[in-house]
């Protein structure tokens, strides 16, 4: 039996409650079907393709502390996930100008190559995933959630 976060809500339970276990569970089943696909399609991981993207968008490499940031992993996950890269010849580290103790991170030809094959791939599933909706229906999800976030960033201390 497959497990859902709804599942354990009553007809008693708030709305907001309802709601915020709706979005849970879409993106749990989201995120574990681009996991499963990764592994099996590229034999790479989730936080393997995302510490490559932030690296695509930004040609002139990262400081692993900004890396660590942007992906909200502690400085040993991204050392890790780096040393796993970089040994594949997917990244290089160079010495920070500013800082010897620092390294920056960039792609290398071939980890620009095989992050685009694998971006190109990764957008066809999020098409296929979302497909169940109209165009129309996906501007109206966007923009409600657009709005949902201004709140949020507006009312957070």
């Amino acid at each position: 039996m497959e497990f859902d976060l709804e599942s354990r809500l009553s007809d008693d339970d708030h709305q907001a409650l309802k709601l915020w276990l709706r979005l849970l569970s879409c993106t749990t089943r989201i995120e574990d079907q681009i996991r499963q696909r990764l592994r099996a399609d590229f034999g790479t991981t989730l936080p393997r393709f995302d510490l490559l993207a932030q690296l695509e968008r930004h040609p002139d490499g990262l400081a692993m502390r900004e890396l660590s940031k942007r992906l909200m992993v502690t400085g040993g996950n991204v050392t890790g996930i780096t040393d796993q890269l970089e040994a594949e010849g997917l990244v290089l580290r160079e010495t920070h100008p500013d800082d010897r103790r620092s390294f920056i991170v960039k792609l290398t030809p071939q980890g620009l190559r095989q992050f685009k094959r694998m971006a190109a791939t990764h957008e066809a599933w999020i098409v296929e995933l979302f497909a169940g909706w109209t165009p129309a229906q996906k501007t109206q999800v966007q923009e409600l959630l657009a709005q949902l976030k201004t709140h949020l960033k507006d009312n957070t201390p």
